[in-house]
């Protein structure tokens, strides 16, 4: 089977979890992966083992001052994305609303949702300029439902449905903006609320190898749809 077009990928949070598992996957199918996370130490290994035209970094998303130059350094090196997806978050520790620490609650709003907003804001207007790629940013089950001890995470992804839904209504035609139900996968992230019982779902990479091709056919025709990968 032929490949399809390359295609130029941003995805942020690649240091772990789903956005490591994809940035491999992307790179095994012939995509180049500009990825960005807060782990230096995963970073240089990303590095070392994926030479350029790949292109990782440590980049805290919540920091607008970090993102605007990542993304001005690789707008003039690759140009505008074909695609760009907003994997990185973070959950808070499973409690009540109440007992969840103010500092703690920020920084799940920061990254969740102000990361997403900075991305958006830096790599966008290259791709509006040449009037097509797709943005697809992570939401989560939680961000279509809730459930007790994680009202910060569920805020945080409603959010995402919403910021998105509406950047959808935004963008010209040929574009997409696409809020992403991933799925329950086996995460550090799951296993931070559902414990050992989290193994009992796809691993990353298992849940890649369905989700990558998936992310690659968006197009303009799923702009502002809330889509989810579903059962691996």
């Amino acid at each position: 089977m032929a490949r399809a077009q390359p295609k130029l990928i941003v995805v942020t949070g690649v240091t772990r979890g789903l956005g490591l598992a994809l940035a491999e996957k992307f790179i095994e199918l012939g995509h180049t992966v500009l990825g960005c996370g807060r782990s230096r130490d995963i970073v240089e290994h990303l590095r070392r083992t994926y030479r350029p035209p790949h292109d990782f970094a440590a980049v805290d998303v919540a920091l607008e001052n970090q993102v605007e130059p990542w993304a001005a350094r690789l707008l003039s090196t690759h140009g505008a994305p074909d695609l760009v997806i907003n994997n990185a978050a973070i959950i808070n520790r499973s409690a009540p609303l109440w007992q969840v620490p103010s500092e703690e609650f920020e920084r799940v709003i920061d990254i969740n949702i102000k990361g997403v907003a900075n991305v958006i804001r830096h790599f966008v207007p290259a791709m509006l300029a040449r009037k097509s790629g797709v943005v697809v940013n992570f939401s989560s089950g939680w961000g279509r439902s809730v459930a007790a001890d994680v009202a910060p995470y569920c805020a945080s992804k409603w959010a995402v449905e919403g910021l998105t839904r509406a950047l959808a209504e935004e963008l010209p035609r040929g574009m997409a903006a696409i809020p992403l139900d991933p799925g329950i996968i086996d995460t550090d992230m799951l296993r931070s609320c559902f414990g050992g019982s989290a193994s009992r779902y796809p691993s990353p990479k298992k849940w890649a190898e369905k989700a990558a091709p998936m992310i690659l056919a968006f197009n303009s025709r799923d702009n502002g749809k809330p889509l989810s990968v579903g059962k691996v």
